[in-house]
């Protein structure tokens, strides 16, 4: 790690006083909403008792947990980039659905990394897109034919095989994920695999996800705090005990060797019968932690991606990411308890409790907010001042890791969430089995656009042992059809 000087030290104790402040006026005024609402109640029967008792229990317990996180937030360092001769040889891995030109974008930020040249490989995999993306890959792979392995699925089979694809073809001892609708710095890869190389317990580093669309609404300024909160707080906090519970596929790097224990049963995942077509993410990350590795985050590797512009994009993207919460929560619980890795994991198991504890009071709090709100209106200004009281703490955040102008988006935010997005996880607690992508689709296009390239293209296999665990997964569930030999083509294209 890195060594702080003294300015150093003294800043991250301010944030540490500062973020303590920022928490005790938000859980204040939140815990004496809620034994004033329980208390009135008291008149109704004893039982108001037992739950006051339990909601203070709750409370206290969640603002532990969150005291907890701003601690190791300020405690927390990014690893210090090793010099060129110690980076490791890896391949990045491009998926791609009906991204358009912006996957052209998304190779160009690749290509233009400070990487050793001989070290890096891309392959970018188009998974039977049905717009012009395969035009943009090829474009890319032109512009770096020794780089950049072009990797073309005739149908589409999901993110997960997709990256299957490019893992089976993956050289050097590293992979990193990067989606199709984001862009790295140029310092991102190098920063991404120093803890891995630093490490030899590392198997996965999550990268900093930011906004790269930011000036495209109203929508993504807000969400650009949302992220700082949700990601870069959030997943600090999780590093410091050694335990990022998702590494995002926006920008996540993995241990080669890991990856390859691991990724047919990974391609396999099945909830309640069906293969599991979301969550690859947060699947790899588990089976990786379960593996006996830790998780890190890296704050210095910064990746930013395109977000939602709308309400109904948003909502659809929060919802599959809340089903794989819900379904990865459960594989979690079956080894987080027991000891699944050398060292302490309490810290691991707290955070796990604290996550498994808030999706059971899911259903509980969404009842309690539209009873309480119908039978009592004026709970609800009670109730926007904890809304806007809960963003006190992202915007701080923000304005102290980023900049302040910008930061006060947070409180329209939370008002926003608050009441467009609240049915979310309810929903997504009672609906985990259903495993659609919901962000892209496209409502009419063409077949894909037939390519005029210089040198024929090669076609291979897919992957060693990808077909035959899809048609085992997949025949009997959705009477998918094996890919033949020809349903992948890879090129390296001449320029």
């Amino acid at each position: 790690m890195s060594k702080a000087s003294p300015s150093s030290f003294l800043s991250r104790a301010l944030r540490a006083a500062l973020l303590v402040a920022v928490f005790v006026s938000c859980a204040f005024p939140v815990v004496l909403g809620v034994k004033a609402f329980v208390a009135r109640a008291a008149s109704e029967g004893a039982s108001a008792s037992v739950l006051m008792s339990v909601t203070q229990g709750i409370a206290l317990f969640g603002g532990v947990v969150l005291l907890w996180h701003v601690v190791l937030y300020a405690r927390y360092r990014h690893v210090a980039s090793v010099r060129d001769e110690e980076l490791p040889e890896l391949t990045v891995i491009v998926p791609a659905y009906n991204e358009g030109k912006q996957v052209l974008k998304t190779l160009r930020s690749l290509q233009a990394s400070d990487y050793p040249r001989e070290k890096l490989h891309i392959v970018a995999v188009d998974d039977g897109s049905r717009d012009d993306t395969w035009t943009w890959i090829e474009r890319g792979a032109r512009e770096a034919p020794d780089r950049i392995l072009a990797l073309r699925c005739l149908e589409n089979r999901g993110k997960r095989a997709a990256l299957y694809e490019g893992m089976a073809r993956a050289r050097g001892e590293v992979i990193v994920t990067v989606d199709s609708d984001s862009e790295v710095l140029a310092d991102t890869l190098r920063n991404l695999v120093s803890p891995i190389v630093r490490d030899a317990k590392v198997g996965a580093v999550a990268g900093n996800v930011r906004v790269l669309n930011r000036e495209a609404g109203l929508l993504p300024r807000m969400l650009d705090v949302s992220f700082t909160f949700s990601f870069q707080f959030v997943r600090a906090a999780q590093s410091e005990v050694d335990t990022v519970m998702c590494c995002p596929g926006a920008l996540t790097a993995y241990r080669r060797s890991v990856v390859d224990e691991v990724k047919d049963e990974w391609l396999a995942q099945t909830f309640f019968g069906k293969p599991s077509t979301i969550g690859e993410d947060r699947a790899m990350t588990n089976l990786i932690l379960r593996k006996g590795f830790t998780s890190k985050f890296q704050a210095n590797a910064v990746v930013r991606t395109e977000v939602p512009v709308n309400t109904t994009q948003l909502a659809r993207m929060y919802l599959r990411w809340a089903r794989s919460d819900v379904r990865e929560t459960f594989v979690l619980s079956r080894f987080i308890l027991k000891r699944f890795r050398s060292g302490s994991s309490w810290g691991a198991r707290l955070i796990f409790s604290w996550s498994a504890l808030r999706w059971m009071l899911t259903p509980v709090a969404a009842a309690w907010a539209i009873t309480g709100l119908a039978a009592e209106p004026g709970v609800l200004a009670a109730v926007l001042g904890g809304v806007l009281a809960s963003a006190i703490m992202p915007a701080t955040l923000f304005a102290h890791s980023r900049s302040m102008q910008g930061s006060f988006w947070a409180f329209p935010y939370a008002v926003y969430a608050f009441f467009l997005l609240w049915w979310i996880r309810p929903y997504a607690l009672f609906t985990p089995h259903k495993s659609k992508w919901l962000t892209r689709d496209l409502p009419a296009a063409p077949a894909p656009v037939a390519l005029r390239i210089e040198r024929p293209t090669a076609h291979v296999r897919p992957a060693a042992g990808a077909a035959a665990m899809l048609a085992r997964v997949r025949d009997s569930a959705h009477g998918f059809r094996a890919e033949p030999a020809r349903a992948v083509t890879a090129s390296r294209a001449a320029s």
